[in-house]
């Protein structure tokens, strides 16, 4: 896994910039416990399988997912509307794709539809079948912070 996180960073950084036009800054990635819960707001997580299985989740706050969400729309959001609960689904969704992509020539993988988890706090409770998860945490704008987590592993014959 550990040599994929490079794959992952640079997925977030191009994504966050062609959509909502704005840099990212990666922290030092961690290994976190599978029933972990961080201050987050909602979570767009995103299935994986085939040769590899596992998970991609991105984790944010309120303020992060609506500023994303009046970027890409160009419409104002004061919530966790219905409208930024599918902008957070579309972004894990184009990061799954684009990390998809480049993990091809290791493994041939296929992305389920993203499930959005919101709530002050929540926790992504991740199956025992999944392999270690690991957070990247990120820093846009210089002010705003969210994680990815991702869990990959090879898939057993």
């Amino acid at each position: 896994m550990e040599r994929y996180i490079q794959s992952f960073i640079a997925v977030c950084e191009a994504v966050f910039r062609e959509l909502a036009g704005f840099e990212l800054s990666a922290g030092y990635p961690f290994f976190t416990d599978r029933e972990s819960s961080e201050d987050w707001d909602i979570s767009g997580v995103i299935g994986l399988s085939g040769e590899a299985r596992g998970a991609v989740a991105v984790s944010l706050k309120t303020d992060l997912a609506i500023l994303i969400t009046d970027r890409l729309t160009g419409n104002r959001h004061q919530r966790l509307d219905e409208e930024v609960t599918d902008a957070v689904g579309e972004l894990v969704n184009i990061i799954a794709g684009n990390v998809k992509q480049k993990l091809e020539d290791a493994f041939n993988l296929v992305i389920s539809l993203p499930s959005i988890v919101k709530g002050k706090g929540h926790a992504i409770v991740w199956s025992k079948v999944h392999a270690r998860i690991l957070c990247i945490p990120f820093t846009a704008m210089e002010r705003y912070t969210f994680h990815l987590l991702v869990a990959l592993a090879p898939a057993k014959e």
